[in-house]
């Protein structure tokens, strides 16, 4: 696999994939800080020979991720794309999911955990520099999520996890009655040529570390027990890497087919609510005391609107 991250700061989960893809894999990291990129270099070897590669596997780049094209991302060049708590900083994320879009594969895929909110905040809360530090104020009310993946051409978003996210009490005042959510979510590149009608899916249980089960999202935990699943879902199954891990048969007649409706399958609030899920925040605290800035990390860079967590 090929894959790229999106604000991949010093490199950590870079060097983590770097083992997953194995030697003939490929990550890319990409990041508008220089500094967190210099880290990143400084590692490409360690990690090559921990792990027994003949040679490194994994290259990052200074860019951003509004313009992948500047740092040599072609098109149709990538399996899997992952971000973690960056696309909420930056000021335009249509133009983010359209150079996702344009860079992956037929069947790739964007996995990624960001920042939502409930409502639309106000302006006073997006000017706010500190709310955007603690990768509040670029939060998008998840139905803006919804809208752009469609306008884009992704299917989804499909929700993978959900926890409420606690903003502090003194940091509340412009956000008014906003509530917010860490979420992940995944969004598929799936061409019209290979959409499907809803099938009949059963899980070969051949993916090593999951031989029982494939939670494809939190409402589609597939088993070797067949399933029903929407067109949808049947379509990013069969287009994507996963097709081979699947056996897949129509709809036997008279069967009603499992209809997605996006905005009650991607809805992190409700999932939160009925499961009772407790809340967290978005970086552990530090085992001791660190210099910080306004915010969850110990620092950050800044351009115009934007800034980004480390």
């Amino acid at each position: 696999m090929k894959i790229l991250d999106l604000g991949s700061g010093s490199g950590q989960d870079c060097f983590v994939l770097s083992k997953l893809v194995g030697e003939h894999g490929h990550v890319t990291g990409v990041d508008m800080t220089k500094e967190q990129v210099d880290v990143a270099n400084k590692y490409i070897k360690y990690h090559a020979d921990q792990f027994g590669y003949s040679k490194p596997n994994t290259d990052f780049k200074l860019g951003e991720m509004e313009h992948l094209s500047d740092v040599g991302i072609q098109d149709s060049s990538l399996d899997i794309i992952i971000s973690n708590c960056v696309v909420n900083l930056t000021a335009d994320k249509s133009v983010v999911l359209k150079e996702a879009y344009r860079v992956l594969k037929d069947g790739g895929e964007v996995y990624f955990s960001d920042v939502y909110t409930d409502t639309k905040l106000s302006e006073e809360a997006r000017k706010d520099e500190v709310l955007w530090g603690e990768c509040v104020s670029g939060a998008l009310h998840w139905k803006e999520l919804v809208e752009l993946s469609k306008e884009v051409g992704f299917s989804g978003p499909h929700l993978v996890t959900a926890r409420p996210f606690v903003v502090e009490e003194h940091l509340r005042k412009p956000l008014g009655d906003a509530q917010f959510v860490s979420a992940t979510y995944r969004l598929f590149k799936v061409p019209e040529s290979c959409k499907t009608e809803a099938s009949r899916v059963t899980y070969k249980g051949t993916i090593e570390e999951s031989p029982e089960e494939f939670k494809f999202n939190v409402h589609n935990i597939l088993t070797k027990t067949p399933k029903d699943v929407s067109s949808d879902v049947a379509s990013v199954l069969s287009a994507s890497r996963f097709s081979k891990h699947f056996e897949f048969q129509p709809l036997e007649p008279g069967t009603t087919a499992p209809i997605d409706d996006v905005y009650i399958e991607a809805d992190p609030f409700a999932y939160c609510a009925s499961n009772k899920v407790a809340p967290g925040a978005c970086c552990p605290k530090p085992a001791k005391p660190v210099e910080q800035e306004n915010g969850c990390c110990p620092k950050r860079a800044k351009t115009g609107n934007e800034a980004r967590c480390c």
